[in-house]
Formats: C-alpha cells, sequence, structure tokens
C-alpha cells in the first residue's frame, strides 16, 4: 500500500469528472487517487499541462517519459505507460527493452531518437546539455519541442519522486521493467 492513503470511491463529482477526462472512464490510477487526496498539489500536478500530446509525437513523448522513468527506476510510472502507449506510439519490444537496458546510441533507434535518448540521459545524470548534446537535439527538433522535452523529463522526474517516494505498489496489469537483455 501506497504510504500516503489514496483517494477510496466514491469520489467528489469534480475529482471523478477529472479522473473521468485523464483516464476516459477507466479506474483511475492509484498515482492520480494518491495525489488527487491533496487538493493543492492536485491542482499544481494538473496544471502542469504536460498530460497532453500537442507538442511532441506521441512516439517522441513516450519515448522522453518511458526512459525518464527508466532512468528514475520508476517501475511504476513506465510500466504504466508501456502497457497503455508503447503499441500506439509504434515502439517495438526491442525499443521497449532498451529504454530500460539500452542506450542513446542503440541501432533500434533512429539518428533523430538517439539525439532525443542522449539528452533525456544528460538532462537525468547532469541536469544540463553540453553544446554538442543541444547542437544534435537541434538538427531535428525546433525551440517547442526542446522545450517540451526539457519539460517532460522534469514533469516525470517528479512523477518517479512521487511513486518512488511513496511507494505505490505497482498497477496491476502495468508493463515490469525487463530484467536483463534478451
Amino acid at each position: 500500500m501506497s504510504r500516503i492513503a489514496p483517494l477510496e470511491p466514491p469520489y467528489d463529482i469534480e475529482i471523478q469528472q477529472q479522473f473521468d477526462r485523464i483516464m476516459r472512464g477507466a479506474p483511475p490510477l492509484m498515482l492520480f487517487r494518491v495525489v488527487a487526496g491533496n487538493a493543492r498539489v492536485w491542482e499544481k500536478f494538473r496544471g502542469g499541462s504536460l498530460l497532453d500530446g500537442r507538442v511532441l509525437s506521441l512516439r517522441e513523448r513516450e519515448i522522453v517519459i518511458d526512459r525518464t522513468c527508466a532512468l528514475t527506476r520508476c517501475e511504476y510510472e513506465w510500466g504504466v505507460h508501456v502497457v497503455t502507449f508503447a503499441r500506439t506510439a509504434g515502439l517495438t519490444d526491442e525499443q521497449v527493452r532498451a529504454t530500460v537496458l539500452g542506450g542513446a546510441d542503440d541501432a533500434c533507434w533512429s539518428v533523430e531518437e538517439q539525439a532525443l535518448i542522449a539528452a533525456v540521459d544528460a538532462l537525468h545524470h547532469r541536469a544540463t546539455l553540453s553544446a554538442d548534446e543541444f547542437a544534435a537535439l537541434r538538427m531535428h527538433y525546433d525551440d517547442a519541442k526542446i522545450f517540451e522535452v526539457i519539460l517532460l523529463c522534469g514533469f516525470y522526474r517528479t512523477v518517479a519522486y512521487l511513486a518512488n517516494g511513496l511507494s505505490l505498489p505497482l498497477e496491476t496489469n502495468a508493463a515490469r521493467f525487463p530484467r536483463s537483455a534478451a
């Protein structure tokens, strides 16, 4: 069980509507139920406006999110995203595995995706991009996408802090980290 108790149904009408909007009718994730228990935190969490897909493609978003979650060892959020979005985003089993066990230079990634993963890795390890890393990113992505990549990395690092720090139990239907290369 989570270190902070989640909301239990029935939910306030407003919270239920928010859950329905985010989850599209599916039961709310434990993460959302825990965070929504604190109105201020829930408002700020939803106010991040990064739960949409208006700037990056679904594939780009998922590569950034999955890699960030893998680097922060957040199996909870990685597993939710993989089971929900990986196939729709066109990620192969090899690529999903590579988000956890691979490197930015793995052959399963396009040149653009290698630059994207290298940027995620750099932001995670050093909280900055070298001139070369930024130039590689700039070759493939415009300013709006670069901002989104940086913000997504930060947002999902925060999600990882929440999920890991609160010891959220893994969602039953979520994917699990691969344990070794196939």
